[in-house]
């Protein structure tokens, strides 16, 4: 980075004295000017990747919330429905715990839509034989949310990342932010290391900040899973086996 920065200012020393009889343009107030913009551009993206950081990790709170809720209430149901909608549950929350790698990630999804599928045949067979029962209907609307839930912590993990073009454009605008600040040192003859030093490694920082945000699955920060590892030890986590159809 210092070698590249050097190779611009002498660049712009060189340009200078070739060109000595001509003005020497608006050069500053080009480089004000992008400094600018990418102060916008940076605070703008940070926003971005910071709200959807915090809704993945509100996600994971509500979605404990709403399991735990379901756990609770299959206990209101009669036997053996109950036991065999709780050894569901307790198969499906540790399912929701997020990985690093994404080949789990992935399968834990698939293993969580079958989970829905069982869960809500047994609330369907439950529902045809007590149609006005208002503990049924409780549970019915908690296994909603569970399954609402999931979807959208799909959505928000997977899906809904800050756009691939506004990380391209904040790489090719801090390049060409660097670049003219050099250029411009070279123009003025004054060189400082320690302010363009400051400013290359600030706009590296910002932009693996922004990147790391929005990859919440690894990196320095990651979305909290202590909601859901509480409750699983709170449930109790079941073994791989299926519970008896």
């Amino acid at each position: 980075m210092d070698s590249a920065r050097g190779q611009r200012e002498e660049f712009g020393r060189w340009w200078q004295t070739r060109t000595s009889e001509k003005k020497e343009g608006p050069t500053a107030m080009i480089v004000g000017s992008l400094l600018t913009l990418m102060a916008f551009l940076l605070a703008v993206t940070m926003a971005m990747a910071s709200d959807r950081f915090d809704t993945r990790r509100h996600i994971v709170l509500a979605e404990a919330n709403a399991i735990g809720t379901l756990y609770l209430r299959a206990g209101y149901l009669p036997e053996p429905a109950a036991s065999r909608l709780r050894e569901l549950i307790r198969m499906y929350a540790p399912l929701r715990i997020a990985t690093n790698e994404l080949a789990e990630v992935r399968e834990g999804i698939t293993r969580s839509v079958e989970i829905h599928a069982r869960l809500w045949s047994i609330a369907e067979a439950l529902a045809r034989s007590q149609p006005d029962s208002d503990v049924l209907a409780l549970f019915i609307a908690s296994l909603n949310e569970v399954i609402d839930l999931h979807l959208t912590r799909v959505t928000a993990g997977l899906f809904a990342r800050v756009p691939e073009t506004i990380l391209v454009l904040l790489l090719v605008g801090s390049l060409l932010t660097l670049t003219m600040v050099g250029y411009n040192a070279g123009l003025g003859g004054r060189r400082s290391p320690l302010a363009a030093g400051m400013l290359s490694v600030t706009l590296g920082a910002v932009i693996t900040l922004v990147v790391d945000l929005d990859r919440p699955r690894g990196g320095f920060l990651v979305v909290n899973q202590q909601p859901l590892l509480d409750l699983v030890q709170q449930i109790g986590q079941r073994p791989a086996a299926d519970p008896a159809e």
